[in-house]
C-alpha cells in the first residue's frame, strides 16, 4: 500500500489504483480526511455533523469486501508478473 500511497500522492490516480486498489482507496480517505478536519477546525463544528451524513451500515460489509478483493487482484497481478507500474 506504500507503493499506492507514492503514486496518490504524486498525482497519478490510475497508477495508485492499479499496484493496489485498497490502497488507492485508504489515499482517498485520508485526503478526505485532512479536508474534513480543516473544515471542522475553521468552522468549530462537531466531527459527527460531517459522519451523520453515510450510515455506518453501509460501510463496513463493502469496505471489506473491497479490501479482498483488491488483496485477490495484488496476488494476481503478482503471480502472472504484472506487478509495478511501467
Amino acid at each position: 500500500m506504500t507503493t499506492s500511497f507514492a503514486w496518490f500522492v504524486r498525482g497519478n490516480f490510475l497508477a495508485s489504483f492499479y499496484v493496489q486498489p485498497m490502497g488507492f482507496v485508504l489515499a482517498v480517505a485520508a485526503a478526505m480526511t485532512f479536508w474534513a478536519s480543516i473544515y471542522v477546525a475553521a468552522t468549530a463544528r462537531p466531527v459527527y455533523v460531517l459522519l451523520s451524513f453515510v450510515p455506518r451500515s453501509y460501510l463496513l460489509l463493502p469496505a471489506l469486501l473491497f479490501g479482498a478483493a483488491a488483496w485477490g487482484w495484488k496476488i494476481f497481478i503478482h503471480l502472472h508478473g504484472m506487478d509495478g507500474w511501467r
